[in-house]
């Protein structure tokens, strides 16, 4: 799935809120979301497990670009036999060095698979890193949110002992029934479950980012742009580019493959040269041989076959995933758009109006004038 990050700008300038603001902690740490980005890329196990596999993958491109290895052999003939040759005595002796020459261009094919597929883990490793700079950005987003919504929550509980004070003073008048005081606790109940639910969810996001980059609790949360919905965020596609560019890298791996297996269809040659002592005239003479297997039963044809149907299967991935980033950049971009638009207006005369409403709410009901 193509990874589509949304970028602001994250200046460092005084912070608009910080948890707790009122009882400073010279203890707790104090972030940026720069500052989480770069620590958890210094920890990340799985960034660790994706640069190793790159690592393993260009020692394989090394390992493919060498020759084969030669064959030492050493032959005893006439030995362990009957009448003079029952021992060693009679034995001709043959020591060959046997070379494997490899035809048709096969270690070069080799060697372009094995590159094709350090190029897709060297793209793993770039993926990994866009998909845990997501993440730190959604913990990091999700530990503010959970501190706005704590803080809020808290607002609502002090409304609710408010009216509930209110109402037990009206009650205590004869001005209302009972029945608004009982109102006015259940509400007060509920804010107060409320407000304790939020600051758990609160404490569960920092731990959250607290163990992302390996950072002890509390946490001061540095976002003023959290509260700037005004910033002009531009949809980033370096993770759909990574995407498209990991299934391209598999195509190119595929192809490479199917090129391997054609060349590996032609039989390599085998050239042995040795010396051989003989016996009985204490004699040495050489040996030469060349060998070359017959393609018989196994002509390499099911593994060309396999190779095309993975090539076939990696250039539909491809079109797969062109086509999908194409959906999610879509979406992102209407998600944006409905984000922004939902945000101006919250923070607008919608919210103007709200806190209006509120406050003669309040003061109507304190004067007996609502119910």
């Amino acid at each position: 799935a193509a990874v589509v990050l949304f970028t602001v700008s994250f200046a460092p300038v005084t912070p608009s809120y910080a948890q707790n603001p009122s009882a400073p902690r010279a203890s707790a740490a104090t972030l940026t979301l720069s500052q989480p980005r770069a620590r958890a890329l210094g920890i990340a196990p799985g960034l660790r497990s994706a640069e190793a596999s790159a690592g393993a993958s260009e020692a394989a491109v090394q390992a493919a670009r060498l020759l084969p290895n030669p064959t030492l052999s050493v032959e005893a003939e006439n030995v362990l036999g009957t009448g003079r040759y029952a021992r060693f005595g009679e034995s001709e002796t043959t020591f060959s060095v046997s070379m494997p020459l490899e035809l048709g261009g096969k270690r070069a094919a080799r060697t372009r698979v094995a590159q094709s597929e350090e190029a897709t883990a060297r793209v793993g490793v770039n993926a990994t890193r866009v998909d845990l700079t997501l993440r730190i950005t959604q913990a990091f987003i999700a530990a503010v949110a959970g501190e706005r919504r704590a803080k809020a929550a808290e607002e609502r509980r002090d409304l609710a002992a408010q009216a509930e004070r209110v109402a037990r003073l009206r009650v205590g008048a004869g001005k209302v029934s009972p029945i608004d005081e009982q109102r006015a606790s259940a509400q007060r109940i509920r804010a107060d479950v409320d407000a304790e639910r939020a600051q758990r969810a609160a404490k569960v996001a920092q731990a959250v980012l607290a163990r992302l980059i390996g950072a002890t609790q509390p946490l001061v949360i540095v976002a003023p742009w959290f509260d700037d919905t005004s910033t002009g965020a531009e949809i980033e596609t370096q993770g759909a580019s990574l995407s498209l560019a990991a299934a391209d890298a598999q195509v190119a791996a595929a192809n490479a493959r199917v090129d391997a297996a054609r060349r590996a269809r032609i039989p390599d040659l085998t050239v042995s040269a040795g010396a051989r002592r003989l016996k009985e005239t204490n004699d040495t003479a050489a040996v030469l041989a060349l060998s070359v297997p017959l393609p018989l039963f196994n002509r390499g044809n099911a593994e060309v076959a396999r190779a095309r149907a993975e090539l076939t299967k990696a250039e539909a991935d491809r079109q797969a995933v062109e086509l999908e980033i194409a959906e999610n950049l879509d979406t992102a971009r209407a998600d944006v758009a409905n984000a922004r638009a939902s945000s101006a207006s919250a923070n607008g005369p919608e919210l103007a109006a709200a806190r209006e409403a509120a406050r003669i709410a309040r003061i109507g009901y304190a004067e007996g004038k609502f119910s």
